[in-house]
């Protein structure tokens, strides 16, 4: 591989590339609402703005990076489908995004993953080949395909096009509701906060950006602090869209550079947020959809007096398992 080749696989993404996901995308993704609610900023003493991704096509934020990584690539690398590795939302996202696009596509999926995400991403036309995420690496069982097949590989976050795809959600927030104080979304393997960082940075220069992972899966937090990429085990959590065990050669040099701190929140907190936006403001939020609203409720990022942008990443939740999740809380 070349210099170039190399520093080509590397590319870190810029605002540029998220204000061109943006017009890529648009008429595709959906403009999801803004909410707020009284009761919410009355807990917290702050104005929040709930940034509604649950009610993106597919369910999740997921679909934006995907529908713009895949539109991306030209013809011939269209022609031969592609690939994804995902617990889920990003599988879903790849899947219907292909379908719009007429490509092809193939998911990995843990043999775990949430039944409401298998039956969803099958029934976008996709094709799915499970593993054993305590047994196999999904990323060598990903490219042993790839290389059977020559699909393109869209990773679920440490690709350039799908962090600016994903930072459109925080750059149409600011867009309609003007500076912010605050910003904060959940974090997985990071392609959500970085396009969000690249965005909230750009367009309210003072903005604090913060990440927020399940308290059983700390890789995040371990690499912002450590200054470098912290791999650990896969944890176990009811935030199964935030189950990574690293986060990314792309995703990591901007969440170092542009992120104010990463928090962790316990399950408990999932389960409490995901009965507030039940309860008060009437919409299912799945637990990794709830992560930033949790570390703001809970007190674990002080916003008091502020006006604070949440991203609500996601919605896929079955039904029975959200029951459970209540029941056990």
């Amino acid at each position: 591989m070349t210099a170039h080749s190399v520093a080509e696989a590397l590319r870190i993404p810029t605002f540029e590339d998220v204000r061109a996901a943006q017009a890529r995308i648009a008429g595709h993704a959906h403009r999801t609402p803004v909410l707020t609610s009284r009761t919410a900023d009355r807990l917290t003493g702050a104005s929040l703005f709930f940034k509604a991704e649950s009610l993106q096509r597919g369910g999740a934020f997921k679909f934006r990076g995907a529908y713009n990584a895949i539109a991306a690539l030209d013809p011939a690398a269209r022609s031969r489908g592609v690939l994804a590795f995902s617990s889920g939302n990003h599988a879903q996202a790849v899947a219907y995004a292909a379908k719009l696009l007429g490509v092809g596509a193939t998911i990995i999926m843990p043999s775990d993953a949430p039944t409401v995400k298998v039956a969803g991403t099958r029934g976008y036309g996709a094709e799915v080949v499970f593993y054993d995420r305590y047994k196999e690496d999904r990323r060598e069982v990903t490219q042993r395909l790839a290389s059977e097949t020559g699909a393109a590989i869209i990773p679920p976050f440490d690709h350039a096009e799908v962090i600016a795809g994903q930072g459109t959600a925080v750059l149409e927030l600011i867009e309609e509701v003007g500076n912010l104080d605050i910003v904060v979304t959940p974090l997985g393997g990071g392609g959500l906060l970085a396009g969000s960082a690249l965005a909230a940075k750009a367009l309210s220069p003072g903005c604090r950006v913060f990440g927020v992972e399940p308290e059983a899966g700390n890789d995040g937090q371990q690499s912002f602090e450590k200054g470098e990429i912290v791999e650990i085990a896969v944890p176990r959590s009811i935030a199964d869209g935030a189950l990574t065990t690293a986060l990314g050669l792309r995703t990591f040099p901007i969440i170092r550079e542009k992120v104010e701190a990463v928090e962790t929140v316990p399950d408990e907190a999932l389960v409490s947020a995901m009965r507030f936006f039940a309860e008060r403001m009437k919409m299912v939020v799945e637990p990794t959809g709830c992560l930033a609203a949790a570390a703001v409720f809970s007190g674990k990022i002080d916003c008091a007096g502020k006006r604070v942008g949440i991203v609500l990443s996601g919605g896929n939740i079955d039904l029975g398992a959200l029951a459970g999740h209540f029941a056990a809380c």
